[in-house]
């Protein structure tokens, strides 16, 4: 009787398994050999608690059977070898799951925990979002964050410095999960001072959910700072030297020490460096031609800092105080030379040189407390304040001198004049997140209230000596600009794993409230209370988001999302005066300018965890982009006007290769764009369709055994439209490096031949308003670069725990943490 009892057991075991999912996959080598008797967990990501277990058999391969639906993760494990995470899956009713390939590298040295020695792939495809790894990126060595940017998959980069992400303006920018309130040269400015040293990633979303902030027509790129994360007290140090015409210099350290209760942490990061730049400007209007060559010289000198504290207070509430910065000095100097001709004879009559010298400060600081709960039954709260402020000074001298076109030169007049235009800008935010689960999916509601407070100064002045100085305000050309923006915002979101599909849906509101004060100034320069001049805005949006993926199948995955989105003006884009660049440029804001507003659907498939396939259509309403127009017949200015409507169509396809000690990514972006609007007929229309593409490419090969790395990667932008009316030409360019660990695997020296054809040389034409403009230009783009970095310290991380603290920063960083960001 037991015997047949234990025959109906099992038969029962067998007939269960037989019908039972499966969760399988491989586990190799980095030669791409299978790994015998690795330990394999299945956690359930919700809180990494261990479900089931296994382990790989001789070629390397497990099968676990799956448990209830739900979303899990596989961590691999075995004494020798760091610990592998595999990216987060579901697993619902109905399919087995294959997961992707996961590779075990050799532990350096095993301590008390596991010595931490992988490194990330270069970039990585999400579902929601491209990663850019520039810390373990050699051909990253001595950049800046705009020149990171110029070279991230899908990005574009114009001559102006102005962003723009999947063929579409309007990104935006945050740091370290922060908006920047800047736009146009403050924000490239800014960027600039931020080093690679100090930057561990770049992400590039661009379909972000109602959690994040309606703001970014494009998508978001967020700039991701360094944070230790490493048990025990440790720290590293790192100097780098570039060359290309001038020599620039970098340097810093990071410091660490993290218990079961606390994390202390801070870096430092400096920076000195020049930087060349040459500028063509060939400018028709009515009957005169301006024919001017421009060359520039960027001196940098910045700080870069981060600090914070983070207690454990209990396994449920964590408590973190933040402050990080950067405070830089600039000084741009460019000498220019314009012959200025009369068009029907072809013969120039004056010359005119215009040598500016603008010194700038740049000073950014920002302050974060925040607190985080999470409990095992799923619920979670992020609650953070923030102030952030940016002090900026400009200083610019403008000395315009004309001479005769005919030689000898004779001197004819002169016109001299002192730029001085401060710029205080303050950020309050206070935010507050909630999530939990609810019939069986997960909730999430949060809302946030920001304000931001600008004061703008611009005082202009007729300097009659130079040396000693003697200038006198010009009253009716200054101002001060003081511009307040308040937005109190609501969110709901909600998603579902249903059976063989992920539903998502989600509901934002943003209440917008704005006023802008013009005011003149007095002859001494202080403000003139009675000339004020006002405009207020006060309007509420409503921003839907949906998402559906279709998951039945693992390797051959689709989905289809819906976002709509807004990109206010930023307020150097609403100030009417005028910011003068020579005697016949200037730049002024429009106070009529629209915020713009784009609805996204986008169709996406994923095969084999891997080929990343992307079509979206973007319609945008009220675009603004730069234009350039023309005044008083023969002087143009810059502004920024609403360009009717744009529509974009955006194909996205990636994909990453490894194999064996060989690892790739290539990425193609193509765009049609469709510009039309009419300014007043005959040459003031704006017709246009675009087709444009951008492909970036990055290959890594690890040399023998003894440490050796060497890369390469490329972009190729074609032929595009910048700013609604510049039509410009291809541009390219690639690098290479190696790389080779030292002392004993605890430091890493790197060296990089950047642009190593120096083909990143840019021109375009544009014929608008009756004014035609031909440019070019090109920077020091060719440098070689070296870095040396040293780490010290302990580098075990306890893996159970530091699973669960890392997943609880990123989601602070990303989801709130530290977070004007949503």
């Amino acid at each position: 009787m037991r015997k047949l009892l234990m025959l109906f057991v099992s038969l029962g075991f067998l007939a269960l398994s037989a019908g039972a999912q499966k969760i399988s996959g491989i586990i190799k080598d980095q030669q791409g050999k299978g790994i015998e008797k690795i330990t394999v967990s299945l956690l359930r990501a919700k809180d990494s608690a261990a479900v089931k277990f296994g382990a790989t058999d001789k070629s390397g391969a497990y099968s676990i059977i799956a448990p209830a639906p739900g979303k899990y993760f596989i961590r691999s494990t075995s004494i020798g070898y760091v610990p592998v995470y595999s990216a987060s899956f579901e697993v619902a009713s109905g399919g087995d799951v294959a997961v992707p390939e996961l590779m075990m590298a050799k532990a350096e040295k095993v301590l008390e925990g596991v010595s931490v020695s992988s490194k990330k792939p270069m970039v990585e495809v999400k579902a929601d979002k491209t990663i850019l790894n520039v810390e373990g990126t050699i051909n990253a060595t001595g950049s800046d964050a705009m020149e990171l940017l110029r070279k991230s998959p899908g990005v574009l980069v114009d001559k102006d410095d102005n962003i723009s992400l999947a063929g579409k303006n309007g990104v935006q920018v945050y740091v370290d999960g922060k908006p920047t309130p800047l736009s146009g040269t403050d924000l490239a400015n800014y960027l600039k001072t931020l080093q690679s040293a100090q930057i561990e990633a770049i992400e590039i979303i661009t379909n972000p959910s109602a959690k994040y902030d309606a703001a970014g027509n494009a998508g978001i790129i967020n700039i991701k700072l360094k944070k230790n994360k490493a048990f025990g007290t440790n720290g590293s140090a790192n100097a780098g030297y570039n060359i290309g015409v001038y020599p620039k210099y970098n340097g810093g350290f990071s410091l660490n020490h993290r218990n079961k209760k606390i994390n202390v942490f801070g870096n430092y990061n400096y920076n000195k460096s020049k930087n060349n730049n040459s500028f063509k400007l060939y400018r028709e209007q009515l009957d005169t031609i301006f024919d001017g060559k421009t060359t520039m010289a960027f001196h940098n000198n910045s700080h870069g800092f981060k600090g914070g504290i983070d207690y454990f207070a209990t396994n449920r509430s964590t408590f973190g105080i933040l402050i990080n910065g950067n405070i830089s000095d600039n000084e741009l100097n460019s000498d220019s030379r314009t012959p200025i001709v009369y068009k029907p004879t072809g013969v120039a009559d004056r010359l005119l040189f215009a040598n500016n010298r603008n010194e700038m400060n740049r000073d950014n600081v920002n302050f974060n407390l925040n607190y985080r709960y999470a409990d095992t039954a799923g619920r979670e709260l992020n609650v953070d304040a923030d102030y952030g402020l940016f002090r900026i000074k400009s200083n610019q001298l403008q000395p315009n001198y004309y001479y005769t076109a005919s030689m000898p030169n004779t001197f004819l007049n002169k016109a001299i004049y002192r730029f001085i235009s401060p710029t205080d800008i303050d950020i309050y935010t206070l935010k507050a997140d909630y999530e939990q689960n609810y019939k069986k999916g997960r909730l999430g509601i949060g809302v946030k209230t920001s304000v931001i407070n600008t004061g703008n100064n611009f005082g202009r002045y007729n300097v009659q000596q130079l040396k000693p100085e003697v200038k006198n305000l010009d009253v009716p050309r200054s101002n001060q600009f003081d511009y307040s923006e308040n937005i109190n915002a609501a969110y709901v979101n909600y998603n579902k794993q249903l059976k063989g599909v992920m539903v998502q849906f989600g509901l934002r509101v943003e209440n917008t409230n704005s006023t802008g004060d013009s005011y003149g100034l007095n002859a001494d320069g202080s403000v003139n209370k009675n000339s004020r001049q006002t405009f207020e805005r006060k309007y509420t949006d409503v921003f839907p988001s949906a998402a559906i993926s279709f998951n039945k199948k693992p390797m051959s995955q689709w989905g289809i999302s819906y976002s709509r989105r807004i990109d206010r003006p930023a307020y150097q884009d609403l100030n009417p005066f005028e910011f003068k660049l020579d005697e016949y440029t200037y730049m002024k804001g429009n106070t009529q300018l629209r915020p713009q507003y784009t609805n996204i659907v986008s169709l996406t498939h994923t095969y084999k965890y891997k080929l990343t396939t992307k079509l979206s259509y973007s319609h945008v309403a009220d675009i603004f982009v730069q234009l350039v127009d023309t005044a008083e017949k023969s002087k143009s200015f810059m502004t920024r006007k609403n360009l009717a409507n744009q529509d974009v169509i955006n194909l996205n396809i990636s994909y990453p290769f490894m194999y064996k000690n060989y690892t790739a990514f290539v990425n193609f972006s193509g765009n049609y764009s469709h510009y039309k609007a009419d300014f007043g007929g005959g040459s003031r229309v704006v017709d246009l369709d675009v087709i444009s593409f951008n492909i970036f490419m990055q290959h890594s090969l690890k040399i023998g055994k003894k440490g050796w790395t060497a890369e390469t990667s490329g972009w190729y932008n074609s032929p595009s439209i910048w700013g609604g009316t510049f039509e410009s030409t291809a541009l390219w360019s690639m690098d290479a490096g190696v790389q080779k660990t030292v002392f004993k695997g605890q430091g890493t020296f790197k060296v990089a031949l950047t642009d190593v054809f120096f083909t990143q040389k840019w021109k375009g034409e544009s014929n608008f308003a009756g004014q035609r403009l031909i440019a070019s230009g090109y920077g020091e783009s060719r440098q070689l670069r070296t870095s040396l970095t040293w780490r010290f310290g302990s580098n075990t991380v306890k893996a159970a725990r530091q699973r669960k603290q890392a997943s609880e920063e990123e989601a602070r960083r990303t989801q709130g943490g530290g977070g004007i960001g949503q």
